[in-house]
C-alpha cells in the first residue's frame, strides 16, 4: 500500500489557493431553474419580466390549448413580445428559452422559423425526443432557420417515453451534422415524468420510489456527455416541504437543476440546487489541507469528522470539493478562509 502511495503522489503539482484558483467566469452562470411560462396571455408573459428564475422556459406546447387558432396566435405574442420589449426590460438572453411544439405536429416548422432566428433567445426546449434521429431532423429545420446567425442555439431534449430512455446513450452523444453554430448543441437532458409516466403506465407516488431508475439513467447519461440533468416537474406546487424534500433528493441524484411550474417554487429551487454552507466550509477545509499535502508530497490525509473520527480524503474528494467550491463561487456564496483553523 505504501509503495502504491507513493507511485500515485509522484506526479502531483501543487494547486494554486482556493481564491485564486475559482475564478468565476461568463460560463459560470447558474441555470438551476426552469419555470414555465405560458405564451398563451399577455399578462403571463408581462409577468415573466419581474421573476428571477436562472431559466425563463416560454412555453408553446402543453401550457397553449392545441387548436390552430391558439398555437398560432401564442407563436405570434411571443414573438412579438420578444421583439417589441425594450433590451433594457427582457431578460438576458441566457435565460430566455421556448418550449416548440414537438416536430410531429403542423406547428413545430413555424415555431422554429419565427422564433429561433430572434437574438433574444439563447435555449430551445425540444419536447418528445425519442432518438437522434428526431434531434437530426430538429437540427436540419434549425440549419435553415438560423442561417447566417453566429451563436450556437443551446438544445434541451425532452426525455418523455420508454423509448427516449432506452435511446439515452445515442440521445446524449448526438452532435448537428451542421456544426454548432447552425444546427445547435446539445446542453442538457430534461426528464418529463408526467408523460413519460403516461407512456409507461408507471404509476407516481409520493415516495418517487418508481422513478427512481430513469431518473438515475438520465443524470448518468448526462454526465457521460458533459450535459446538465433537468429534473421533473414538481406537480403539488403548494406543498412548499415536499417541493424543498423533492429538490433535495434530485440533488442528491446528480441532477443540476429542475423545472418549475409556478414563480413560488422558483426560490426554493434554487436555494437547494446549491452547497450548503456545511458543504462548502467542508470543501474549503480539504482544498485548504491539500494544498499542505501536497506541498508535503503527499496524496491524501485525514480530515476531522463531526461528531468524531477522521475521514481519509485523496484525490476523488478533492474533485468534488473542487466542484462544490467552483458552484459556490458561481452561486455568490461565501466561501470561508480556513487558512488559521
Amino acid at each position: 500500500m505504501n509503495s502504491l502511495f507513493r507511485t500515485r503522489t509522484t506526479s502531483f503539482i501543487r494547486p494554486q489557493p482556493i481564491f485564486r484558483r475559482f475564478q468565476s467566469t461568463a460560463t459560470d452562470a447558474l441555470r438551476r431553474s426552469y419555470l414555465y411560462v405560458p405564451a398563451s396571455t399577455d399578462r403571463m408573459l408581462d409577468k415573466s419580466l419581474t421573476n428571477n428564475s436562472d431559466m425563463l422556459i416560454y412555453d408553446l406546447e402543453d401550457s397553449v390549448p392545441p387548436s390552430r387558432h391558439d398555437k398560432e396566435s401564442a407563436r405570434q405574442r411571443l414573438a412579438t413580445f420578444l421583439s417589441t420589449t425594450s433590451k433594457d426590460k427582457l431578460p438576458h438572453p441566457n435565460r430566455v428559452a421556448v418550449r416548440v411544439n414537438d416536430l410531429s405536429t403542423p406547428f413545430f416548422q413555424g415555431d422554429i422559423a419565427e422564433l429561433l432566428r430572434l437574438p433574444a433567445i439563447s435555449t430551445v426546449i425540444l419536447p418528445k425526443i425519442h432518438s437522434a434521429q428526431d434531434l437530426h431532423h430538429v437540427s436540419r429545420a434549425l440549419s435553415f432557420a438560423r442561417e447566417g446567425t453566429s451563436e450556437p442555439l443551446r438544445i434541451v431534449a425532452s426525455i418523455e417515453s420508454a423509448r427516449a430512455a432506452w435511446n439515452l446513450g445515442e440521445i446524449s452523444g448526438w452532435q448537428s451534422e451542421y456544426g454548432s453554430e447552425r444546427g445547435g448543441q446539445l446542453d442538457s437532458l430534461l426528464f418529463a415524468s408526467e408523460d413519460y409516466c403516461a407512456d409507461t403506465s408507471v404509476i407516481r407516488t409520493t415516495s418517487r420510489q418508481e422513478l427512481l431508475f430513469v431518473r438515475s439513467q438520465i443524470v448518468v447519461a448526462a454526465k457521460a456527455h458533459r450535459l446538465g440533468a433537468i429534473d421533473m416537474v414538481c406537480i403539488n406546487y403548494k406543498d412548499i416541504d415536499y417541493l424543498k424534500d423533492e429538490c433535495e433528493d434530485g440533488r442528491k441524484l446528480g441532477f443540476t437543476g429542475k423545472q418549475a411550474i409556478h414563480p413560488t417554487q422558483v426560490d426554493i429551487i434554487q436555494s437547494t440546487f446549491v452547497p450548503t454552507a456545511k458543504d462548502i466550509l467542508r470543501a474549503a477545509k480539504i482544498l485548504h489541507q491539500m494544498d499542505i499535502s501536497h506541498s508535503n508530497q503527499k496524496g491524501a490525509f485525514g480530515l476531522d469528522m463531526e461528531g468524531g473520527g477522521r475521514e481519509m480524503i485523496d484525490a476523488p474528494m478533492l474533485k468534488q470539493a473542487e466542484s462544490t467550491i467552483r458552484l459556490a463561487k458561481a452561486a455568490g456564496l461565501d466561501i470561508p478562509d480556513v487558512s488559521s483553523q
